[in-house]
């Protein structure tokens, strides 16, 4: 099935280590959260690498350089190389290389990741718009990066100078809670200036790019846990996806996904790297409830493991039992299909506390 026309999760009778060479595996919510590993991610990623699947770890974050990522993955207890970390800072430093004569000067607005990604691209990164930079380059810079610092870049861009970002994220998880990220500090620069930047991170392509002539991946899938970076940038790349729920995105917002947003696959953690994948099938002997579907409503029902799910009376019904995870499967081919190149508007509040979703 095209990604473009997905209108249900998709099977897999092989497990998915084995079904494709390179996992691009995505960070906060997938591999850890507030610096400390999810469960099942370090026994499954230690399993899935032991099998012969190459691990990468593609994140947006531009703030720490891949060896103090390996290092922390390492840490954790998932063994790691500089080069298994592609970061946004690395995509972006690549973009701006291919505009700009080496030796260009370029003012940094954000952490040190951005500053050894510019250097390996022969770059030289400034502090100043009074430096004369050719390029203003923005990533994350932490929770303590000044003020003052958005001033540079206003300056900079306002006497002509071209802007890139690492990335247009709005928010990224800490372990207090959720807190701006790369995204908001980017819309402070834009309505100063009325500029806009050209941006390398999730989900655009620059990243996805970056991602592949890194690891050279043949057959790749992008694993994450955020329809609108991870699971948008591998229908970007063309690439097939897997979504965990151990992150930010929930069952509810999986229902709703449109086009672009809905993975190739479903699980809940990263121990779906090491199965197969259920079909989920059209059911053509369904509840009598399907054939008389109300003005609007489609009549197609689809079940996955004990679970059928299908549209009646403006809700999103699901009936059976079985195995939770499979029933959000049925549910999701149900409303994929309702929706088509939208995003589906069912009510699906009895059929996820059905699942305890």
């Amino acid at each position: 099935m095209s990604q473009q026309s997905r209108t249900r999760p998709s099977g897999s009778t092989t497990a998915l280590n084995e079904a494709y060479d390179t996992a691009l595996l995505d960070l906060d919510g997938v591999v850890y959260a507030g610096g400390e590993a999810i469960a099942y991610a370090v026994e499954s990623l230690n399993t899935a690498r032991d099998r012969g699947m190459r691990l990468a770890y593609v994140t947006n974050n531009a703030l720490r350089p891949p060896d103090t990522v390996a290092a922390h993955l390492t840490e954790l207890g998932v063994p790691a190389d500089p080069a298994d970390v592609i970061t946004s800072a690395q995509a972006v430093s690549r973009l701006i290389a291919e505009q700009l004569p080496p030796g260009s000067k370029v003012l940094v607005i954000g952490g040190e990741g951005l500053r050894i990604a510019l250097r390996e691209r022969g770059l030289e990164p400034v502090e100043s718009a009074d430096d004369d930079p050719a390029a203003v380059v923005q990533g994350y810079g932490g929770p303590d990066l000044a003020w003052g610092r958005f001033a540079e870049a206003c300056y900079a861009i306002n006497h002509g100078v071209p802007w890139f970002a690492s990335n247009t994220d709005l928010t990224i998880p800490s372990a207090r809670g959720i807190m701006p990220g790369n995204g908001a500090a980017v819309e402070v620069v834009r309505i100063a200036t009325g500029a806009e930047p050209q941006v390398a991170g999730k989900p655009l392509p620059p990243m996805h790019r970056e991602t592949i002539l890194r690891t050279g991946a043949r057959h790749a899938l992008v694993v994450g846990d955020r329809l609108d970076t991870d699971i948008e940038g591998a229908f970007n790349g063309g690439v097939d996806s897997l979504l965990v729920l151990t992150g930010v995105t929930d069952a509810a917002q999986l229902l709703t996904a449109e086009p672009r947003h809905r993975p190739t696959y479903v699980d809940l953690d990263l121990r779906g790297l090491l199965t197969g994948q259920p079909e989920v099938t059209e059911v053509t002997d369904a509840a009598p409830a399907v054939g008389v579907s109300g003005a609007g409503e489609t009549a197609g029902a689809f079940g996955c493991g004990g679970w059928t799910a299908y549209v009646s009376a403006g809700a999103l019904v699901l009936d059976g039992e079985g195995v939770a995870l499979d029933g959000l499967r049925a549910l999701c081919a149900a409303a994929w299909t309702d929706a088509g190149d939208g995003s589906c508007t069912r009510d699906a509040g009895k059929a996820l506390a059905k699942l305890g979703l």
